[in-house]
């Protein structure tokens, strides 16, 4: 699958390491930036670029965006039609499973502050395998998002 990530300099150094563990889990990783670190960056810059290419192509990508919280960059990648990002800053992983059993989040965003490389890798890893039910109910649903 072809994974394309960004974050802001709170996410920075966590998008690094996710890069390489996405690598080896065999995925393709398109880096959105920021390609260095700047701690006056605007998250914006580089979520909306990852939510477009998401939802141009959403049968064969997701996303995966950064920040310190993950709630501004939500927040950014939900603006643009097609893309259905969840927030993760701990707690429960079985929030992964629902957030794409129920919602077929297509990017997933994770608060940096919050979550440790560990529990990230392992938030993103049950993220990416758990498949989307297709059940009528939460495809209405869906469907009434881009309305």
């Amino acid at each position: 699958m072809l994974i394309y990530i960004g974050s802001d300099h709170a996410g920075f150094e966590l998008k690094g390491k996710l890069i390489l563990f996405l690598e080896k889990l065999g995925h393709k990783v398109e880096d959105k930036g920021p390609l260095a670190y700047n701690q006056d960056d605007d998250y914006p810059d580089f979520i909306r670029p990852v939510a477009e290419a998401v939802a141009s192509d959403p049968e064969r990508s997701r996303g995966i965006v950064i920040g310190k919280s993950g709630q501004g960059e939500a927040m950014c990648a939900n603006r643009v039609k097609g893309a259905r990002a969840a927030v993760f800053y701990g707690g429960s992983l079985s929030n992964m499973i629902l957030t794409r059993e129920h919602n077929d989040a297509n990017i997933l965003s994770l608060g940096a502050g919050f979550v440790g490389e560990d529990m990230a890798m392992s938030a993103v890893k049950l993220w990416l395998e758990t498949p989307f039910t297709n059940e009528e109910r939460h495809v209405r649903r869906l469907k009434k998002l881009d309305i």
